[in-house]
C-alpha cells in the first residue's frame, strides 16, 4: 500500500524530533509535552493514517504501512535524519522505523510499548479484540481504559478519560480494530536487537505494566555489549514534570498547543 499525507504540525527549533501517537490518539496528545521540548527540538507531530486529520485509505494497514507513512513524512519535510518518540503502537513504529531506515533514524524514545509478551498476556489482547469484533467498540470502551490508566489517574482526571474516549468513537471502527491488532500482533522482541541507534526505553510502574499487558521493559541489544538498554546521546529528553505524571501531560493537560500546518520545517 503506498504511503499516504500525514496532517502533522511543527513547533519549536532544533533537531529534528517526531513524535508518533498510539492506537485511537491523535497528535493532539502530545500538546502537554511539547513545552518542555521546544526550546531544544523542531518538534513534528502527526495523526497517524486513519486518525484525525489525515486520510482514511482502505483497510486492512500493516506496521509497515505506518512506518512508510513515517518515512514519507520525513522525506516530504526535507529532514535528512530525525529523532523518533513513539508512545504504545508508536513505540513500536519507532524502533520498526529505525531498523527500516537505520540510516535516517538517529534515536528512538519508546514509551509504554510493549515487548516479549507471555501467551497470556496474547491471549487477554484477542479475547479484547474479539469483545469489540462481538459487541462494538464503544461498549468496550471502559475495559480498554482501564488497561491504559491507573485507578488513581482515572479518578484524578475524568476530563481527560472522556477526551480519550472520544478520540477512540471519533476514530472509524475499521481502522481502530486494524491497529489494535497491529499492535497485539507485533512482537519486537526477535528483531529489537536489529535496532542500531541508541534507544530510550519509559514505562510506567510493575503494576501499571500488569495492567496493560507488558511483561517487561524491551531493551535494546549491542553485538558486543549483550542486552542493555542504551542512552540516547545529548541533547537528551526532559523528564515529565512528577505533579502531573508522563501520562497527565502526553494527554494534554493545561495546554492545548499551536495549530496550523506548516509548510516547511524551522532549522538552525
Amino acid at each position: 500500500m503506498a504511503a499516504v499525507e500525514l496532517s502533522y504540525e511543527i513547533t519549536g527549533v532544533g533537531p529534528p524530533l517526531y513524535l508518533v501517537h498510539g492506537i485511537g490518539s491523535r497528535k493532539l496528545g502530545w500538546a502537554g509535552l511539547l513545552p518542555h521540548l521546544e526550546d531544544r527540538f523542531t518538534c513534528v507531530t502527526s495523526d497517524l493514517r486513519g486518525h484525525g486529520a489525515s486520510p482514511v485509505p482502505a483497510t486492512p494497514y500493516s506496521l509497515d504501512d505506518l512506518v512508510a507513512d513515517l518515512e514519507a513524512l520525513r522525506a516530504t519535510l526535507g529532514h535528512e535524519k530525525i529523532h523518533v518518540i513513539g508512545h504504545s503502537l508508536g513505540g513500536m513504529i519507532g524502533p520498526a522505523y529505525a531498523r527500516a531506515h537505520p540510516d535516517r533514524a538517529l534515536t528512538v524514545g519508546l514509551l509504554s510499548t510493549a515487548a516479549g509478551r507471555t501467551e497470556e498476556d496474547r491471549a487477554k489482547l484477542r479475547g479484547v479484540i474479539a469483545a469489540m469484533e462481538e459487541r462494538g467498540i464503544r461498549p468496550v470502551l471502559d475495559t480498554l481504559v482501564q488497561r491504559w490508566y491507573t485507578d488513581d489517574f482515572i479518578a484524578a482526571h475524568p476530563d481527560l478519560i472522556d477526551i480519550r474516549k472520544q478520540q477512540v468513537v471519533d476514530t472509524p471502527a475499521e481502522v481502530f480494530l486494524n491497529v489494535f491488532r497491529i499492535y497485539a500482533a507485533t512482537e519486537m522482541a526477535p528483531w529489537l536487537g536489529e535496532v542500531a541507534c541508541p534507544c530510550l526505553v519509559l514505562t510506567g510502574g510493575d503494576a501499571a505494566r500488569r495492567r496493560a499487558g507488558h511483561p517487561r521493559r524491551p531493551q535494546t541489544r549491542h553485538p558486543d555489549r549483550g542486552a542493555r538498554p542504551r542512552r540516547p546521546p545529548r541533547p537528551r529528553l526532559p523528564a515529565a514534570p512528577r505533579r502531573r505524571g508522563l501520562t497527565g501531560v502526553m494527554c494534554g493537560a493545561g495546554r492545548r498547543g499551536r495549530t496550523g500546518r506548516a509548510a516547511a520545517p524551522r532549522r538552525r
